[in-house]
């Protein structure tokens, strides 16, 4: 028995109020029997002499005694006091704390502290007793953050504690480090939304602090002469008095917001709170303790209340530039010297014409444009941020003013001295020499512009130095901040975020290739191409316009728009080589890391026989008393011991046999893998027989390896042996063994062969002695190498044949003795007879022993009744024959087992990790708590059985459509329901509903999935734990102590005589192992690992009955680690509600739900983002050291839950100059199989969960957590504001803000990829719409965002270029693409109908220009997301592999996929950064089986994808009838192919990607809805899916909560609809060439025509159209006559043609648009007026006219045969391979 588990001392029991669920404290102690129910959560902590294998641990009592350690504080005097109180008692009376909390909290510590204990090294001497070193670090840990603040803010640390080295540690200060942590913890605890606001925690710690040490110090209050009391105190005098005042102040600061629609700037977030708190005059206006009449608390009008701090978020595009001010100006500066040199250059390369000392002074022209950005930069910062400037803040104003003043000046003396410059170069005129004149005034603007580049300069300087950088801004010295004054704002946070040297030599190096590259193609393919263009359209004169001629040089502009498209592609093509070069980096690192070096089981063979040794050595702890952790030697030793491992070197590994302990180990850990694979029926019963290591039952000599490795080899080693008759045995034998799986083979066939025969042969007979003296016989000729000269080799296959009958025999449900009597005998006869080369006679056999001594003469042949078939309930024996049948048998190889994709895969990923870099595991003991946090909203637990059963419109269920996606798998799950008793199908709807329902929801999205994968790490735990704890005691004396242990003769795992030890056996319900030994795996378990899913509305489900709530209690009652945490709303008698923040457990003693702690809140929960305030208030009720954020949609597999100890030790290393503080963790998307669309999003997700962020980790050292089931170190971000940051609006995408905090607190986000975590996906084009609408918006938002302005520009260059092209970015430049189409069609269409494209026909270099711009196109539309996936699957698949799902995707239209989904991120991004509107978009997780009808995908992408295709449509269509370029059919498709593809993406992507989306009969069905939809009228409650009205209303919503800038740049980005009808009327033949003005203006008449006459038709409809229907189609009539009237009329006294009706109806038809859109905008002003109904009724034609546009391709290729089957297939293809086949479904069920 190890110290760990010896019983504990005597110790006083805790009689309440320590850890108890009793709510009185003063309640007396309850019975013995009464106390046994008191709840706890993880320890019983109330009663340490309670019968909890946790207690057993010496560390959870010392913990406790130190907590009990009172001695001679001064008791409080507000509540009597009790002898088994602790410290957190006495804080939680004297400050006033909650009794739960301090509940909480003592839980929370004692853990904590035992666990740190059990992992220091070495151990120490007394182990009964806290060590003062582990309370000193967690101290120093915990309140890390405060001591910063208190040095930033020049205050001193209320910690009076010393913590210089050498000082000792008394016994009070041991009790101070007590009581200052758990002080922290407990304000910590019940702070609720405060937690978003960490100095303000640190603010009331201070404060907090300081009464706690007057108190200690036994202070005597002034007033009273009496001892000192905290200013807070009594019951909930925390909460109350501390909490609630600043939970109000931001409550009401979110209610300013109204609802996230106010613009940022005019109410404060958590973030300005927070940072209100930075600087010192927080002490002087709030005071402690709080003064609620500071101006802090006015939440309404200007003058009092404190605004914004620290930022404003301003919304506009210019915050782009303003956060990434350097990357623009390198972009601006290049572009303006690349067109200086390529203008008036006639040279090849750019360094030849820099020679030219004219074209070097030209060039420093970029100065004067610098010096401008300089001013651009300096007016916004004054325009965005001026309301920060106030009485105390007057410093800032002065610098922004002075950094204005200083960049105009900069500006115009750089403008000056240029042009002097040349003033004196033209006064001289020298031809091509340079005067000393001139050339002065060439150096004095160089030592100028040598003076304006200092800071960039010192920049680079601390760049290259990058500690002194990190030195000067990590300390607090005034003199560095007054000389860092001008360059940058000082704030709390962004300091210090330098990397180590070699660090920024990688990122450098990455980012120096990706800028050479891009500049060499920007100026040899974009510019200088673009120049003899450029100057041929200048040149040209006498250009006949076919419109008015408003200025003199019309050529410029047309030489704008030629450049424009270039320009835009130039500021945004660094993504696309950032994506090549991130491509092939990753791959490099991936291959470093040996990613992919198993990707099938045909690999996975190859070294299967080393990963006994892989195991042990990565997984299996190792002693680390005597070893110097991350010495060099041991990193030597450890990468040398690695190399031999992956390559098999070296003798340890080589051979595993069956004796030795790894082996045991090896075959637990494999056959536990196999049996969780089996219950989660990715594989048969079969392949579980194939695949396990089986016990050693027949004491077989080797290691018997998984029939899957042995396939054929028996087989081969007989054609050996029959090809070499007569070679030696060592020859023969030597040959065999160089296949290892070929030895094993053939002695475990012949062991096997031995053993079955004696089995079935009856003991104590003449048989079994002759089958004994037999094999003694053959053992003797192979010990002395004599067996190929004593048996013949060409008898092998006799035998083999006789072995295959007879196993054939035994395995048959019914056994015919008689059949297998004669197999035996004619096998017999075969060993006796043919198989010795010296054949003896009868006498000779009966002396040998191998023939009856005296045959009886009635009995002729031998076995005629000694062969005994075992009983079938001998299943053990049973399944060794299956085996030798397998071995005897099996040809072909077995790289298809396991059939299922997802077994293989994940076999593949664990085979290959564990040959991977990982650090060594430590004991489970001795490894970091951890727990894992869900956040649960109202998503599916468990499907019901009336979800799995209802039918789509198609007759298609949710349950057939799983069972034809997953076949392998459904008939995997009846095979093991008929195991477990059911008899027929039809049970699984009655008594087996409930595997049913569970079995589909471990395919879905669901939280019994996500549940199930999480308790994985409690298994993996339970089962770690156990061979920990077996290694020292037992595995080495082999499994005979272990054996007897656990006998089930149905799986057989292990290598023991006997079943091993399985770890689903180890619970508390199984009995097959030793009490004491028992409890050590559960306490172990419990202490390390919680899991707690944050059910925010669990209470008002169970409440209203919710079925959710039964599921959710049903998970609990299956999963003892689960905890629930819900928000409890209790109503009082005054129609008031209190909040309380709860934990419950389902306790297995007493059967039923308990409550485990309940904290009382401020008030409501939710008043910023819900998912980050759920994941809050069940933050305080995890533990230990790493919290793993897992969503709802995600899953985890056993086999990875194995390595999560490995994981937790990369906190101890240092990558770069820091430690970890996320370890950001790999995904496997497990979506992809649903169908085509689903496999495009995983695709491309997986590259960028794998691929990307690899890189984004190393080398860029840029990698955010995005989402990502990664693992935060616990108490780092308890200090510092969460896991995720929850302000309304701004963090929606929540999740990415704990990276960017992360990274300006100093903080390191790693990668690792030895380990994975399952992720789902939106798997229908609805659901992932929505998705990358939330997405985009989200970034929209972050480009506001003072986190992302501050990183922006407190990173250095290169990582600032890293941050911002794998952010924002790249929406920013996904938007750039699709305005590049846009710039690129609209000048097209502007050359064409200007007339100046006929001019610039004769240019040569017009074709270059459209193959340079197609160029771009074709990267544009396939690299961003094709490149990372081809690379990514060549590493880890192989390259054929890669290519062939590259190509299969192609045909699977996935470009229309992406293309479509590019135009979703362009439409939100752009939407949100000019006028807001994010929010949350739920976008639901259920399977797409079902048809999308037209009218939801028209609301759906009315405006973000049809609309914009109908305008680029209509551009293309102009163009090609007006240009003259278009008449050459190649050139027209060579420059317009990408925009049609955009064109046709955009308006066919939502029903190509539709189920029946070209079914004839709901095509029809689904206009007439649509119709239906758009004519229905609003009513007040209706929603956007009943009517049009209400949608189109709300389709308005972002322009409603726009600001001024806003509206005006939507009216401007509108007035492009009216370009159509200005360049079309000309063309008319109306317009009789004629280029007048009037033109224009007289077309006008026709669009107010057109207006009234609709208006007059809608009066007319609405005032007769009902009861007077005649006099309705008389005005109709009118119309009509009237129309053909003025047609004729037209024809016959003007040049009018027929054809402009169909040409001015292209014009005509934009310009009613944009007047609509226009009309949008003034919707406050008009909405009261007549002259809104017109333009809602204009506006429901229009959406009427865009619809029947958008239907008819639709209509027509749902007319069309066979394209609704060549849809579905393209759909559901990889169903289709799996056997879905959804055309005939409908069939089937009618």
């Amino acid at each position: 028995m190890s110290s760990h588990q010896r019983p504990p001392p005597p110790l006083p029991r805790d009689r309440g109020g320590g850890g108890g669920g009793g709510r009185n404290t003063t309640t007396p102690p309850p019975p013995p029997e009464e106390e046994a129910e008191e709840v706890y959560n993880i320890i019983p902590i109330h009663n340490l002499l309670a019968d909890h294998p946790s207690l057993r641990y010496p560390e959870v009592r010392a913990a406790t005694a130190a907590l009990r350690a009172v001695g001679d504080l001064r008791k409080p005097p507000f509540r009597p006091w009790r002898n088994d109180m602790d410290l957190l008692d006495w804080l939680g009376i004297f400050f006033g704390f909650q009794i739960d909390n301090v509940r909480n909290q003592r839980e929370h510590i004692i853990l904590h502290l035992a666990n740190a204990q059990m992992r220091l090294q070495p151990p120490p001497d007394n182990i009964d007793a806290l060590d003062p070193t582990v309370l000193r670090r967690f101290r120093k840990k915990l309140l890390q953050n405060y001591t910063s603040w208190c040095g930033y803010l020049g205050h001193k640390s209320n910690v009076w504690i010393s913590d210089r080295r050498g000082s000792g540690i008394s016994s009070s200060d041991h009790r101070r480090e007590l009581l200052y942590t758990s002080l922290y913890l407990l304000i910590w605890g019940e702070s609720a939304n405060l937690r978003f606001v960490p100095e303000c925690l640190c603010y009331i710690f201070h404060n907090m602090a300081m009464e706690l040490n007057k108190i200690l110090e036994d202070y005597i209050d002034e007033n009273t002469g009496r001892p000192i009391l905290p200013s807070i105190s009594g019951e909930n005098a925390f909460l109350n008095r501390v909490v609630t005042p600043l939970y109000q102040t931001i409550k009401a600061e979110v209610e300013n917001s109204r609802n996230g629609t106010a613009p940022h700037s005019v109410w404060r977030n958590y973030d300005d709170i927070n940072e209100y708190f930075w600087s010192k005059r927080c002490f002087q206006r709030l005071k402690w303790p709080i003064d609620v009449g500071s101006n802090f608390f006015v939440t309404s009008g200007k003058n009092k209340r404190v605004g914004k701090t620290g930022f404003v978020e301003q919304r506009s595009f210019w915050n782009l530039f303003r956060s990434f001010d350097r990357l623009w100006i390198m972009h601006i500066l290049f572009l303006q010297a690349a067109i200086i040199v390529a203008w008036d250059s006639n040279s090849t390369y750019p360094w030849e014409a820099l020679k030219n000392r004219n074209m070097q002074v030209k060039c420093l022209t970029v100065f004067i444009t610098w010096g401008g950005l300089r001013f651009i930069q300096s007016l916004l910062d004054v325009g965005t941020q001026y309301t920060l400037i106030s009485r105390e803040t007057l410093g800032v104003g002065v610098r922004m003013l002075m950094k204005s003043i200083v960049a105009a000046a900069w500006t115009i003396a750089f403008g000056a001295m240029y042009g002097r410059i040349w003033n004196q170069r033209n006064r001289e005129n020298q031809g091509l020499q340079w005067s000393r004149e001139a050339n002065r005034l060439v150096m004095n603007f160089l030592y100028a512009a040598l003076v304006f580049i200092v800071p960039e300069l010192l920049a680079l300087s601390f760049f290259i130095l990058p500690w002194i950088r990190n030195f000067i801004e990590g300390t607090n010295w005034r003199i560095f901040y007054v000389l860092t004054w001008w360059f940058q704002s000082r704030t709390f946070v962004g300091r210090g975020l330098r990397e180590g040297i070699w660090d920024n030599i990688k990122y450098t190096l990455f980012w120096i290739l990706v800028l050479a590259t891009k500049f060499c193609f920007s100026y040899f393919l974009q510019i200088k191409p673009l120049i003899e263009p450029t100057k041929a359209v200048l040149r040209l004169r006498d250009v006949q316009l076919n419109w008015p001629q408003f200025f003199n040089d019309g050529n410029r502009l047309a030489v704008g728009l030629l450049w424009l498209p270039v320009v835009l592609i130039y500021l945004m093509d660094i993504q696309i080589w950032y994506s090549i070069y991130s491509s092939f980096v990753g791959a490099m690192v991936g291959l470093f890391a040996h990613l992919g070096e198993i990707r099938n089981i045909q690999q996975l063979t190859l070294r299967f026989q080393f990963f006994a040794s892989a195991m042990q050595f990565n997984l299996m702890p190792e002693e680390q008393l005597f070893r110097t952790r991350g010495s060099l030697k041991n990193r030597f030793n450890d990468a040398v011991r690695r190399l031999k491992l992956r390559y098999g070197l070296g003798s340890p590994y080589k051979k595993l046999e069956s004796n030795q302990v790894e082996a045991h180990k090896f075959a637990l850990i494999w056959n536990e893998i196999i049996s969780t694979f089996r219950e989660e029926d990715i594989v048969s019963d079969q392949e579980v027989e194939l695949l396990e290591l089986p016990a050693n039952t027949w004491n077989i000599r080797v290691i018997r390896w998984p029939c899957l490795l042995l396939c054929n080899e028996l087989l081969l080693a007989l054609s050996q042996a029959k090809e070499l008759v007569d070679a030696p045995d060592r020859w023969l034998w030597k040959k065999i063994c160089k296949s290892e799986y070929r030895r094993c083979a053939v002695i475990e066939a012949y062991d096997s062969i031995k053993r079955m025969l004696l089995e079935i042969v009856k003991d104590r007979t003449e048989e079994n002695s002759i089958i004994r003296t037999l094999f003694r016989e053959i053992d003797h000729a192979v010990e002395i190498e004599k067996f190929t000269k004593t048996y013949d080799m060409t008898a092998l296959p006799q035998i083999h044949a006789k072995l295959i009958t007879l196993v054939e025999l035994l395995n048959k449900p019914k056994k015919d003795v008689s059949k297998l009597v004669n197999t035996i005998q004619a096998l017999y006869e075969i060993l006796i007879r043919d198989f010795p080369k010296e054949k003896r006679t009868s006498e000779q056999l009966r002396e040998d022993g191998l023939a009856i001594q005296n045959p009886d003469e009635n009995k002729v042949l031998p076995f005629e009744n000694v062969v005994e078939v075992p009983v079938a309930e001998n299943t053990s024996f049973y399944r060794q024959v299956r085996r030798l049948q397998t071995i005897l048998t099996s040809r072909d190889s077995m790289h298809k087992v396991p059939i299922n994709l997802e077994a293989r895969r994940r076999i593949a990923f664990f085979s290959n990790s564990l040959f991977m870099n990982m650090p060594h595991a430590p004991q489970v003991e001795k490894m970091m708590a951890f727990s894992v946090l869900t956040p649960y909203y109202t998503e599916e637990v468990i499907y019901s059985k009336e979800q799995l059963e209802k039918k789509n419109e198609d007759g298609i269920s949710t349950l057939y459509y799983l069972q034809k996606i997953y076949d392998d798998e459904w008939n995997n799950f009846k095979e093991r329901m008929c195991r477990d008793g059911m008899v027929n199908e039809e049970e699984m709807w009655t008594t087996r509903v409930r595997d049913l329902r569970l079995w589909a929801s471990y395919r879905g999205q669901t939280l019994s999935r996500t549940v199930r994968g999480m308790m994985y790490y409690y298994k993996a735990l339970k089962m770690l734990a156990f061979l920990d704890s077996a290694s020292e005691m037992d595995i080495r004396e082999g499994s005979q102590e272990l054996s007897p242990m656990n006998q089930d003769d149905r799986v057989v795992d292990g290598l023991g005589s006997g079943r091993e030890p399985s770890s689903r056996n180890i619970s508390r319900a199984s009995s097959g192992v030793d009490l004491l030994f028992k409890g050590h795996e559960y306490g172990t378990a419990l202490m390390k690992y919680t899991y707690v899913v944050a059910c925010q509305v669990y209470g008002s489900q169970k409440a209203k009955k919710d079925p959710r709530a039964d599921e959710i209690l049903y998970l609990m009652k299956n999963n003892e680690a689960l905890r629930v945490a819900y928000v409890d709303e209790v109503y009082t008698g005054r129609e008031e509600v209190e909040y309380y923040s709860v934990l419950v457990k389902y306790d297995q003693n007493l059967q039923k739900e308990v409550e485990i702690y309940r904290i009382r809140l401020p008030g409501p929960l939710k008043i910023g983002e819900g998912k980050p305030e759920n994941q809050n208030h069940a933050l305080i009720f995890t533990r230990g050291d790493a919290v793993q954020t897992i969503d709802m949609n995600q899953d985890n597999y056993f086999e990875e839950a194995l390595k999560m100890r490995n994981l937790l030790e990369e906190y101890r290393k240092y990558y770069g100059i820091r430690k970890p503080t996320i370890l950001g963790v790999r995904e496997h998307i497990f979506t992809g199989s649903v169908s085509s669309l689903a496999w495009f999003m995983s695709a491309q997700e997986m590259s960028f969960v794998t691929l990307g962020q690899r890189v984004l980790a190393n080398p860029l050292k840029v990698r955010m957590h995005y989402g990502h089931p990664d693992v935060f170190d616990r108490f780092w971000f308890l200090t510092r504001g969460g896991i995720s940051k929850a302000s309304r609006v701004i963090n929606i995408s929540e999740d990415i803000f704990a990276g960017f905090n992360c990274t300006l607190r100093g903080g390191n986000v790693t990668h690792h990829e030895y380990i994975q975590v399952g992720k789902g996906r939106d798997v229908g084009l609805n659901q992932i719409s929505m998705f990358e609408a939330k997405v985009a918006s989200g970034n929209g938002e972050q480009i506001l965002s003072r986190d992302v302005y501050r990183l922006g520009h407190r990173l250095d260059f290169f990582r600032m270029l890293s941050f911002f092209y794998t952010t924002v970015g790249f929406f920013f430049n996904t938007m750039m693409v699709v305005l590049t189409v846009y710039a690129f069609v609209w000048g097209r269409l502007y050359l064409a109908l200007s007339g100046i494209e006929k001019g610039m026909k004769t240019s040569t270099n017009n074709k270059a220009f459209g193959a340079i711009l197609n160029q771009q196109f074709i990267i544009q539309l396939g690299l961003f997301t094709a490149l990372p996936m081809i690379v990514e699957n060549s590493l880890e698949h192989g390259f054929l592999n890669a290519i062939w799902d590259f190509l299969t995707m192609q045909l699977q239209l996935s470009s229309v996929f992406y293309s479509f989904s590019m135009g979703t991120r362009t439409h939100y991004f752009g939407r949100t950064v000019l006028h807001g509107g994010a929010k949350y978009r739920a976008t639901g997780r259920g399977f797409v089986v079902e048809h999308k009808s037209f009218a939801e995908n028209y609301r759906l992408y009315a405006r973000s994808h049809f609309v914009k295709a109908v305008e680029l449509g209509l551009i293309l269509i102009l163009y090609a009838a007006y240009s003259p370029l278009a008449k050459d059919t190649f050139v027209y498709i060579a420059m317009t192919i990408s925009s049609w593809f955009l064109v046709v993406s955009w308006i066919l992507a939502p029903f190509v990607f539709n189920p029946s989306g070209f079914d004839w009969l709901k095509t029809v069905y689904d206009f007439d809805n649509f119709m239906t939809w758009i004519w229905c009228r609003g009513g007040v409650f209706t929603k956007a899916e009943q009517t049009w009205e209400t949608w189109w209303n709300e389709e308005q919503d972002h322009l409603r909560m726009t600001g001024l800038w806003g509206k005006l740049l939507e009216i401007i980005l509108d007035l492009r609809y009216f370009f159509f009808q200005f360049g079309v009327v000309y063309q008319l033949g109306i317009a009789s060439g004629s280029t007048h003005i009037a033109v224009y203006l007289l077309s006008w008449i026709y669009v107010v025509v057109f207006v009234g006459i609709y208006v007059i038709m809608a009066y007319a409809r609405d005032k007769y159209a009902a009861k007077e229907h005649i006099y309705y189609r008389l005005v109709q009539f009118l119309v009509v006559i009237l129309a053909v009237l003025v047609i004729v009329l037209l024809l016959e006294f003007t040049n009018f043609k027929f054809i402009d009706i169909f040409t001015g109806f292209l014009a005509f038809i934009p310009t009613g648009w944009g007047l609509i859109s226009i009309a949008q905008v003034f919707k406050p002003f008009l909405q009261s007026t007549m002259l809104w109904g017109t333009v809602m009724s204009m506006a429901r034609m229009y959406d009427i006219l865009f619809g029947v546009i958008v239907m008819v391709p639709v209509a027509t290729l749902s007319w069309l045969p066979g394209f609704q089957s060549m849809q579905t297939r393209i759909l559901f293809n990889e169903a289709f391979s799996r056997g879905l086949q959804i055309s005939h479904c409908s069939l089937r069920d009618r």
